[in-house]
């Protein structure tokens, strides 16, 4: 697994070991964090590994998941070139694993290929309206032509390929600086600061906890199902600004809400249509309430900040 110390990997390498497979976790510690999988170093079937995805790896393995990319825009805009390296030579080279170990793979995606979308809800079939010079685009883009590679690979080399699509996921162990508006909102409140609101907070986003996504990538590497794209995310669609005083009232928190200027190319609307991951995946579907995640979320960060 690649990004496996990662806020999502983590919690993978946790739910494949539980079901009794042997996991080699893979990072370069540029997002991910090593007390994330502290607790499994010493598990007789794990075994953690410093590598980036930019260079090339060989190994015996069945299955791929690959998951290592900055996924915050603060984490991914801060260095947008090795952003991009990792998005398109890091599938290259898991793509390239997957063939010589002739092990299944499956590429972590993103709603971020769908751009500002013009289509609502977002189906597979949308091809997306997506900035390709904004400051967005080293992750959009990458993770765009990372669908193409293995689309590619599956047509040309008859690599099993899985692609995962993502929409917003939270849940703990999401890092406390990523930028993204789950983990913003939830620290603010902890630490009774102002909560950042971007523009009227109307825009909207679909967010899907963490347990319930693992799900979706287990039964998705376990199907049948070829390279197609599947949409993975909660359909219930939230402003974000109802985020930010759910977030508040969970937390008990003093703080205001406060409202600052869009960022740049920030989609307006996102909600998955997820019948393809129903119809596919033995009826998957989120399962875990915004309230239940948020307030999960909300005690992991107290936990971790002390507060």
């Amino acid at each position: 697994m690649t990004g496996g110390s990662g806020f999502l990997g983590s919690h993978l390498c946790e739910r494949l070991l539980k079901e009794g497979h042997e996991v080699v976790c893979l990072d370069n510690f540029f997002t991910g964090s090593r007390a994330n999988v502290e607790h499994l170093l010493d598990h007789h079937r794990f075994e953690l590994m410093r590598h980036d995805v930019t260079e090339p790896l060989t190994m015996e393995v069945d299955d791929v998941y690959h998951l290592a990319c900055p996924a915050s825009p603060i984490h991914y805009q801060r260095n947008p070139v090795r952003t991009i390296r990792t998005a398109v030579e890091g599938t290259l080279n898991m793509l390239d694993l997957a063939r010589e170990a002739k092990a299944r793979i499956l590429i972590a995606s993103t709603s971020e290929v769908y751009g500002d979308p013009i289509e609502h809800p977002q189906h597979e079939s949308y091809w997306g309206n997506v900035n390709p010079i904004g400051p967005r685009a080293c992750y959009d883009e990458g993770k765009r032509c990372a669908e193409a590679l293995a689309v590619s690979y599956a047509r040309q080399y008859s690599v099993e390929v899985r692609i995962a699509r993502i929409f917003n996921t939270y849940g703990p162990r999401m890092h406390e600086n990523d930028g993204r508006v789950v983990s913003n909102f939830v620290v603010q409140a902890l630490r009774n600061e102002p909560i950042t609101v971007y523009g009227e907070g109307q825009q909207t986003r679909s967010f899907c906890f963490a347990t319930d996504l693992i799900e979706g990538f287990i039964r998705l590497m376990a199907s049948p199902h070829g390279a197609d794209p599947v949409n993975l995310g909660n359909p219930r669609e939230t402003t974000v600004l109802e985020l930010a005083e759910i977030t508040r009232k969970l937390a008990k928190s003093k703080s205001e809400i406060v409202r600052a200027p869009l960022p740049t190319d920030d989609p307006t609307r996102r909600r998955p249509d997820i019948s393809r991951a129903q119809q596919l995946l033995g009826g998957w579907a989120p399962v875990v309430s915004l309230e239940q995640g948020i307030a999960a979320t909300i005690d992991d960060f107290r936990r971790r900040l002390g507060v």
